[in-house]
């Protein structure tokens, strides 16, 4: 199943396209790119927008995305819902995410399987979750909640991870299909997180992907990491600050041939490069796409 959503009408911003962007590749919006990305006019692909950057009601924010959207999908991507935190949804935050996909019409609209709020605090990061079955009723309702206030099925991403619990009582995998099934949702599929997660924890990638539910995704992340070495050993982090590691390469191109082209974003959030070095990223993740459509046509 391919969970990318045919847009809406939007009243605010006319729609320039009318199809689900299946087999393109994108990469995160970065505003110091948009001069660069409109003298080379529309593309092929989609951009990727962090929802709560675009959460006040106007400005410059507004006005540069308003400029990208009229000729360019766009996926939202939520990253502070804390969907896996104990405390109910903060209804006000909830509020300016249907906001936002009422006024942009996204083609694609994500959130992560983490935790980043408890009671009045916020963190900055993405944490992790025990895998057990109070943890997952509470992950259900919360994407029931976010469901019915949007009126439309989010993406949930698998996370990337550094500790694990003593109370989890599901592998991930079983996990994230359990609440797949329970709420309707799609799955976005990180591979950098797989990769990540796997050799911090010591297990194997392709084994995670082969128990992954693939008929679920409807968008996949690659991305750039890091290697953190202290006394204790080295520690994989997500850190999106680079290009894309051949290994995750790999794991795309097994992914890609097993379940068709799915809509493919290069995420890069810190040490942004010149956009023609990000278009690169993106072209590479494209001509996999392209190759397995070729193929299949072959073989056809």
């Amino acid at each position: 199943m391919n969970a990318a959503i045919t847009p809406q009408t939007s009243a605010a911003i006319p729609l320039r396209y009318s199809l689900p962007i299946a087999g393109v590749a994108g990469t995160s919006f970065k505003h110091e790119h948009l001069a660069a990305i409109l003298d080379d006019g529309p593309q092929r692909g989609f951009f990727e927008v962090h929802a709560e950057n675009y959460m006040g009601a106007g400005g410059p924010p507004h006005r540069m995305l308003e400029r990208l959207r009229r000729d360019h999908p766009l996926s939202l991507h939520g990253v502070c819902m804390s969907i896996g935190g104990p405390a109910p949804l903060d209804r006000a935050h909830l509020a300016r995410f249907r906001s936002l996909i009422a006024r942009y019409q996204p083609a694609l609209i994500s959130e992560h399987l983490a935790w980043s709020t408890h009671e009045t605090s916020f963190f900055n990061d993405l944490l992790p979750l025990p895998y057990n079955k109070a943890t997952l009723a509470r992950v259900c309702d919360h994407i029931d909640e976010v469901q019915e206030a949007i009126r439309r099925p989010i993406l949930l991403e698998n996370p990337s991870t550094y500790v694990a619990f003593r109370s989890s009582r599901m592998c991930e995998t079983d996990f994230i299909r359990t609440v797949a099934e329970r709420t309707g949702c799609g799955l976005l599929l990180d591979i950098n997180n797989v990769f990540v997660s796997a050799a911090n924890h010591g297990f194997s990638a392709l084994q995670y992907l082969a128990d992954f539910p693939l008929s679920r995704v409807g968008e996949i992340h690659l991305a750039g990491h890091t290697e953190q070495n202290d006394a204790e050993g080295g520690l994989l982090i997500d850190s999106h600050d680079g290009p894309v590691a051949d290994a995750v390469w790999k794991l795309f191109e097994i992914v890609i041939a097993r379940c068709g082209p799915i809509p493919t974003l290069i995420e890069w959030d810190s040490n942004i490069p010149d956009w023609p070095v990000l278009k690169e990223e993106a072209a590479a993740a494209q001509a996999i796409l392209d190759r397995h459509v070729r193929r299949t046509r072959h073989a056809a």
